[in-house]
């Protein structure tokens, strides 16, 4: 009777025990998700992290780690880390595709700066990030430019050999917001697969209808400043 007693008292321990951890993983989650809306994202990193229980119902968590260390924080190796986490808990969850797209474009920026098996610093790996980043904007703006010069018609040539000048790219138009609309105001950074994500629970599919409703049919991809405000359909 003593022994079953002591079994049952145990067993009431380690049920509160796992009520409390339970409970303080939802508390650091409500916070993180508080301080992540307040775009305290280093604060937030550490909530998130202090919720994470290694069961697979966290497996989100991981994914949401992986894009702010992507997207907001610009730390490769932790989003690498976080990314690989959510696929071994999740492999055919919601966000697995774009969790292995991001995973092999970090591997592959990350693996371009080793040599030799060595290993390079966090802010080396923040300042390669933000170049290559940087070219890929101007690349794509190289790409855009050359496509509108080849839709556009080249004049025929003078008799001098000389052609016209060729026309100015337009600019694109944005359109008037609607009265009532969602809106969000344009980050520096932004991109609009990273407000579709936002949006649309974490789904950066939704980045051509955000276009669409703000700038109607185009070609290529809306140039983004900061302060621009973007309506949300």
């Amino acid at each position: 009777m003593k022994r079953l007693v002591l079994v049952i008292a145990a067993a009431l321990v380690f049920s509160g025990c796992d009520q409390m951890l339970q409970n303080k993983s939802e508390r650091s989650f409500a916070q993180a998700e508080q301080k992540y809306a307040l775009q305290d994202y280093p604060e937030a990193v550490l909530l998130y992290e202090a919720s994470l229980d290694g069961t697979p119902k966290t497996a989100e968590i991981h994914y949401k780690l992986g894009l702010i260390y992507e997207e907001k924080i610009n730390a490769p190796v932790s989003a690498i880390h976080h990314f690989q986490r959510y696929l071994e808990m999740a492999p055919k969850g919601a966000h697995a595709r774009e969790a292995h797209k991001f995973l092999k474009e970090d591997q592959f920026k990350l693996s371009a700066t080793l040599g030799n098996g060595a290993t390079i610093p966090q802010e080396e790996a923040k300042r390669i990030k933000n170049s290559n980043l940087e070219l890929q904007k101007k690349l794509l703006e190289l790409k855009e430019e050359l496509e509108a010069a080849k839709k556009a018609n080249a004049s025929p040539k003078t008799a001098g050999g000389k052609g016209a000048a060729s026309p100015s790219k337009p600019e694109q138009t944005q359109k008037p917001i609607l009265p009532g609309a969602r809106t969000y105001t344009v980050k520096q950074g932004d991109t609009l697969a990273a407000i579709s994500r936002k949006f649309y629970n974490n789904n950066s599919a939704h980045w051509k209808k955000i276009q669409t409703a703000n700038f109607g049919s185009m070609e290529g991809t809306a140039k983004l400043k900061a302060g621009m405000v973007l309506m949300i359909p």
